[in-house]
């Protein structure tokens, strides 16, 4: 190998060193090593810059603006609730998660699926009372196990279909005739990728609880967070009426409880799981901001107080803000009704916190004091308005509290899923598909503009580019090929070593380059290899579709590790302890089932 062989592996390992044992983000280790390639020489700098413009890359770019789209209208509570339901346990709450996204992933793309379930089992861990940690990488876990069980359940399958129909067509116009068959099956690979689904999500389920972190929020480890009481309604057109506080996801919030229910002027203290919501029902919760948030985006929960609806400003385009009361303010000593609140502040408060006490009374009628805590629903101009402001010590937005639009939910989620439908059915690519769904989400308000422009996580985007960069100097100076062409020399002439060999390379080229690259690197080696031994290629080019789709050890190995590396809270060290052992399970299961039922 040349010296830039040389020197580009050795970048690549000092990258994965880092991303291992230092607390550096993954984009500035990755964008780090780009630079130092592009000073080197080794890389040109429109090289450098390529994965910028990478389809993949744009791609997951245009998704987290559909995503944005389904989490501002609600629609990710439907989507939790119609695929996930309400686990009592971990263990459970693992199988009601991956089972539906392995048996989705296998009839359509993984990264729009991956994309669009990623705010659902967010909120859905929060309901759930589950570490998101524990969580997100069996996602993304099960969208890859599931995505191998069927020819177009991930791209990597396709390309190697195609490069198999490619060398079948050069043989028939040299020889006349050709052994290898002319394009596989839907379902040629489920023989061998469904029991490695199968071990894959056996060993998830069985070793998560120790090989996953349990990450969880600060404001949840907290013994005695500051209390907010708020009032909510039961709308007169709500789902919710008719069903039990239990049946309406109302008992297990995380960090909140119903305190009392108001009905026809008559109090319900102590309110049992049993009881049946009806219309106009005023529920008292008492519980901690975030949960408060969460009340917020309940589909047939509105704001007890009717001054949430007479604010100038639509709903949709507020927030929530909360505001310490000073002592020089002037509504210290009256009621927030008396001190004409909406009034003056263009704004509402909607909960009250005060030093940990249970405030009983109604929103209108309680009595501000100095250092009272208000949960306000305002214009986000609020906080540049009252910053400075003698009325208040504080004043801060809430991130992620804008009311959702419920009425545009339907809309949202018909929008995403005609995008899988076109791109499962290959009336278009999946980049053209998601930017007219992403444009679709805009115009028809599912999603606003900054709401969009919130939700492009730019750290994933800057590491998945930057790898498509390391991933061009491997190939350019021809560290892998060489590799790749060593080690299969040394599995001589038995069938069997040369398959281990193969998948082994291929699941290591995987986690250094994309996917599709390490399949379509590997397939010419797959075919010299048959043709060596005089044996079939289709043994080696199912064993390069599974290696270079189950990819589980690294977050740049493969595009949904890297999208669930942000809202997991996952460290690079946390993919090697559960992937590792996962890569050697595949392996081992794919080469020993794949000659029993593709022969040499």
């Amino acid at each position: 190998m040349s010296w830039e062989a040389w020197f580009s592996i050795g970048v690549v390992a000092m990258v994965f060193a880092m991303l291992a044992f230092s607390r550096v983000a993954p984009d500035i280790i990755l964008i780090g090593a780009v630079a130092i390639l592009l000073l080197s020489g080794i890389l040109a700098p429109d090289e450098a810059l390529s994965g910028l413009s990478n389809e993949g890359m744009v791609t997951v770019g245009v998704l987290f603006i559909v995503g944005a789209g389904v989490r501002e209208t609600g629609g990710v509570q439907w989507i939790a609730q119609i695929l996930f339901g309400r686990p009592k346990t971990a263990n459970t709450a693992l199988v009601r998660m991956m089972l539906p996204t392995m048996g989705l992933s296998a009839f359509m793309n993984n990264t729009p699926l991956v994309a669009m379930l990623i705010p659902a089992v967010e909120d859905w861990a929060k309901q759930c009372r589950i570490a998101v940690s524990k969580l997100m990488i069996p996602l993304s876990y099960a969208a890859i196990l599931g995505g191998t069980c069927t020819l177009i359940g991930t791209s990597t399958n396709l390309v190697v279909n195609g490069m198999l129909i490619k060398q079948a067509k050069i043989e028939i116009e040299q020889q006349g005739a050709t052994k290898l068959p002319m394009g596989m099956g839907l379902f040629d690979i489920t023989p061998i990728a469904v029991p490695c689904a199968i071990a894959g999500f056996l060993f998830i389920l069985l070793t998560a609880r120790w090989m996953l972190p349990d990450r969880r929020s600060s404001m949840a480890q907290l013994d005695d967070p500051r209390e907010y009481t708020v009032e909510m309604l039961v709308a007169a057109d709500s789902s919710l009426v008719g069903k039990t506080i239990e049946q309406a996801g109302l008992r297990h919030l995380p960090g909140a409880f119903v305190a009392e229910i108001e009905r026809d002027g008559t109090i319900l203290p102590a309110v049992s799981p049993q009881e049946r919501l009806r219309a106009n029902d005023r529920l008292l919760f008492v519980g901690i901001v975030e949960s408060v948030v969460d009340l917020q985006k309940i589909r047939g929960l509105v704001p007890a107080t009717n001054q949430v609806f007479k604010l100038s400003t639509a709903r949709p385009n507020r927030c929530l803000v909360e505001a310490v009361v000073s002592n020089t303010s002037p509504l210290v000593g009256r009621s927030i009704r008396d001190g004409r609140f909406r009034s003056v502040y263009n704004a509402v408060v909607i909960a009250v916190s005060r030093n940990g006490e249970r405030v009983r009374q109604k929103i209108g009628d309680i009595v501000v004091r100095a250092g009272d805590t208000l949960l306000v629903e305002s214009h986000p101009s609020f906080v540049e308005q009252q910053r400075n402001s003698r009325d208040f010590f504080l004043v801060s937005r809430l991130q992620g509290s804008t009311p959702p639009r419920h009425d545009r939910a339907v809309l949202a989620l018909a929008i995403m899923l005609v995008m899988v439908t076109v791109v499962t059915a290959g009336l278009l690519t999946m980049l053209t598909a998601s930017m007219l769904a992403a444009g679709a989400m805009l115009v028809t308000r599912c999603c606003t503009g900054s709401g969009a422009r919130r939700a492009v996580d730019w750290q994933v985007l800057m590491a998945i580019a930057a790898s498509f960069a390391l991933g061009d100097a491997l190939q350019k100076t021809g560290a892998v090929a060489a590799i790749a062409d060593t080690i299969i020399e040394l599995a001589g002439g038995n069938p069997w070593l040369a398959l281990v060999a193969i998948y082994g390379v291929t699941m290591v080229a995987t986690e250094l380059i994309t996917n599709n690259a390490a399949a379509a690197l590997m397939f010419p080696f797959a075919l010299a290899t048959a043709e060596k031994l005089g044996v079939s290629v289709m043994p080696f080019a199912i064993v390069i579709m599974m290696a270079a789709s189950a990819v589980f050890s690294s977050p740049i190995g493969y595009q949904t590790n890297l999208m669930v590396f942000g809202p997991g809270g996952y460290r690079f060290s946390d993919y090697m302890r559960i992937g590792v052992p996962l890569n050697l399970t595949m392996w081992f299961v794919t080469v020993a089932l794949t000659p029993l039922v593709w022969k040499f």
